[in-house]
């Protein structure tokens, strides 16, 4: 919507995703780029996609630029494969990746406290050919209730992920009400009741659900909301999601956390896909 004025932006608290805005720019640039355009929170995929345990110097490098940036670090993945790329997690494949995984929970738990981080994203992974779907979910639920675990560690949520048919065809949880169970067998494992649902109205668009409905079924579940334009996965105003729409809604409905935008920023530099977004409305509150 450029130019336009969205009328209950500044009732709600966005962040940006590093990993799919401002990527023209290495990762440790992304944060001050993130707070020139006038934001005060962002948030991150695993940002090495080939080490679920980087080297201290590195971890190191993205806490200096978070903070010398000024910006707020409110969600972050776990070591998820390749993403961008093929794969969509790690912790329900059996071997090597659900190892991989496994290494990686203290890592990304400790980088998220020493920031104040409160939340932290798993994704399920794809159905491997040859091996059971039980057999999947069995292991998915072990290293769930580690990474819970983890979370409830460092006083954060773990965030279950509803994905889109269409683009993660392999990925079985493309539905809000797969997303949700799966978190509440979490919490039903770990009594720890910190296992909450990622509603993301992109995905969930893609996969043609009644949002309102979603909304109204699952706010009280949800702890933490993306958003990105359908179609195309660009800046609202880009599609015709009525995302200002259905914001409004999760706030009537009780949602007071985040909203992660995590979205393509076309064939423009990132730093000119806000013009969506007043600059009053991108500090957080």
């Amino acid at each position: 919507m450029p130019g336009s004025e969205w009328g209950t932006a500044t009732e709600q608290r966005f962040n940006v995703n590093l990993s799919i805005l401002f990527t023209e720019l290495p990762l440790l640039e992304r944060p001050a780029a993130a707070a020139a355009a006038g934001f005060t929170a962002v948030e991150l995929w695993w940002p090495w996609v080939d080490s679920p345990t980087p080297e201290r110097s590195e971890l190191d490098a993205l806490k200096k630029a978070i903070e010398d940036a000024g910006v707020q670090l409110t969600g972050l993945n776990f070591y998820a494969g390749q993403l961008p790329g093929p794969d969509r997690g790690a912790l329900s494949i059996p071997g090597a990746e659900s190892e991989r995984f496994r290494a990686n929970i203290d890592v990304a738990a400790d980088f998220a406290r020493s920031l104040g981080c409160k939340a932290l994203n798993a994704l399920y992974g794809n159905r491997v050919e040859g091996v059971e779907a039980a057999e999947q979910d069995a292991l998915a639920l072990e290293n769930l209730v580690l990474a819970a675990r983890a979370a409830d560690r460092i006083g954060a949520i773990l965030l279950i992920e509803t994905l889109n048919q269409p683009e993660s065809p392999l990925y079985p949880l493309v539905s809000a009400p797969a997303g949700v169970a799966v978190a509440d067998r979490v919490n039903e494992a770990t009594g720890l009741g910190n296992a909450r649902f990622l509603l993301d109205l992109y995905h969930l668009s893609m996969n043609g659900e009644d949002l309102p409905s979603v909304i109204e079924r699952y706010a009280a579940k949800t702890g933490h909301v993306q958003i990105a334009d359908n179609p195309g996965r660009g800046a609202p105003g880009t599609g015709t999601l009525p995302l200002e729409d259905l914001l409004g809604r999760l706030r009537k409905a009780g949602y007071e956390g985040w909203v992660g935008l995590e979205y393509k920023p076309g064939d423009r530099p990132s730093a000119a896909a806000f013009d969506w977004l007043p600059a009053e409305a991108r500090a957080a509150r």
